[in-house]
């Protein structure tokens, strides 16, 4: 199982951006929950956004009407749009997929893309 993600990279305050992350290796990626995690430097991994395998999402508060996750299950990828990004927004960005979600939490074995680097500046 193979999460690659793409589409990070440097903006300016108030800039957007399009994550995406490409599932390989994995026959029922479509019935799994996919999420989107970041990790900025001196702070915990926190989760940003969660799409369950129905098409729900959860997002964080604090990127809560700044980003849109979404999936294609047909080219089995993952999307967030970020919109306003502020410098805050800054770390590395994860996608991961699991089995199950309850918001922002994964349950079950959970894989993991090895992140994108998202900079705002």
């Amino acid at each position: 199982v193979q999460l690659v993600e793409s589409g990070g990279g440097s903006v300016q305050s108030g800039g957007s951006l399009r994550l995406s992350c490409v599932v390989s290796g994995f026959t029922y990626s479509s019935r799994y929950a996919m999420a989107w995690f970041r990790l900025a430097l001196g702070k915990e991994r926190e989760g940003v956004a969660a799409i369950d395998a129905d098409g729900i999402t959860t997002y964080a508060p604090s990127m809560k009407g700044r980003v849109t996750v979404s999936r294609d299950n047909a080219k089995n990828t993952l999307y967030l749009q970020m919109n306003n990004l502020k410098p805050e927004d800054t770390g590395m960005y994860f996608c991961a997929a699991a089995p199950s979600c309850s918001g922002l939490n994964l349950y079950g074995r959970t894989y993991w893309g090895q992140g994108t680097q998202v900079t705002v500046s």
